[in-house]
């Protein structure tokens, strides 16, 4: 019998699953060639201004196959929707039978996107981080900083947005004890912080090479088609390392692709963060170092935190535990 796990049942499964664990174990398999990952599927839509993508793949002899469909709708907030939606497919490898449809409206794809920022900075970022930057002020902006919190003792938080409003009302949502600074530009935040997320939709470069000073990290995360762009190529022909989460990939999306595009860089430059997870020489080693991850999101994220979900619930389902429910 397929089983449809609602919004409300996976947000309680989740708190339980370490994501961030997952997503390690899971860029390692797809670095190794432990799984079978096909191009993404991709709709692009002007109006209004939106994207949808098709994920999907499995992990060699494991239980399950994952087809994943992620919307994002930027205006959705006008008309008082979030601008992430989608649902999670989950089907047995064994046979091809539907187990699971998990309808969490793009929540998954938020949080194992905040989890692999999370470990991106857990193995680039410099030790000492003096401030944390975040470009961007949606939901994606919020869980990263959620996610990077659990993982530091800075609490010094440099914010950008285009809407100043939300930029007012980010500022406001951040839990106590942080000093959250809001900056007038791009260039303000990168000037007084050594970790920066990048979480917009930006089609052309909000963040330029004189900006990024040495030992800074930068994770890179709203870049996800080919069309978007949130660094300038020259950040990327500055740094020390550059780090993606898939190359194949980043030959068609994200900021390696543009970065390659320009000439800034040779793709030989670009190391794949499952290759570098195991090879300490191949992550941060001076404190100066300039680092950037380019997160364009690979199924195996998804395919990693829905069979992560999936066997919680069956768990939960066999002993009963449905209090959180």
């Amino acid at each position: 019998m397929v089983m449809i796990i609602k919004m409300e049942e996976i947000a309680a499964l989740v708190k339980d699953i370490d994501v961030i664990a997952a997503m390690e174990e899971g860029f390692i398999q797809y670095s190794n060639g432990k799984t079978v990952v096909p191009p993404v599927g991709e709709l692009l839509f002007e109006n209004p201004k939106g994207d949808a993508h098709i994920k999907y793949g499995y992990i060699k002899d494991d239980d399950y196959f994952t087809i994943k469909i992620a919307a994002g709708f930027y205006d959705n907030p006008k008309i008082g929707l979030s601008s992430s939606q989608g649902m999670m497919l989950l089907f047995s490898q064994k046979t091809g039978e539907p187990k699971a449809v998990l309808l969490d409206n793009g929540k998954l794809t938020d949080i194992r996107t905040a989890a692999a920022g999370a470990l991106a900075a857990k193995y680039f970022a410099p030790k000492s981080t003096r401030a944390i930057g975040i470009l961007g002020t949606g939901i994606q902006a919020r869980l990263q900083l959620e996610f990077l919190l659990k993982n530091t003792s800075c609490k010094t938080i440099w914010v950008w947005g285009r809407n100043p409003e939300k930029a007012k009302q980010f500022k406001e949502s951040c839990p106590d004890g942080l000093t959250v600074h809001l900056a007038a530009n791009p260039a303000e935040v990168a000037r007084n912080t050594n970790l920066i997320v990048t979480t917009t939709p930006a089609e052309s470069p909000l963040l330029h090479a004189d900006d990024i000073r040495p030992g800074t990290h930068i994770t890179a995360v709203g870049s996800d088609t080919s069309k978007k762009q949130e660094l300038a190529g020259e950040i990327l022909k500055k740094a020390d390392l550059v780090i993606a989460d898939s190359l194949s990939q980043s030959k068609s999306r994200g900021e390696i692709y543009k970065a390659v595009k320009e000439g800034a860089i040779s793709p030989g430059k670009v190391i794949e963060i499952g290759t570098a997870l195991q090879d300490a020489n191949l992550q941060r080693t001076d404190e100066r170092q300039i680092t950037v991850v380019d997160l364009t999101g690979v199924a195996v994220q998804d395919i990693m935190i829905a069979k992560k979900v999936y066997t919680n619930y069956l768990n939960k389902k066999q002993t009963n535990e449905y209090s959180d429910f």
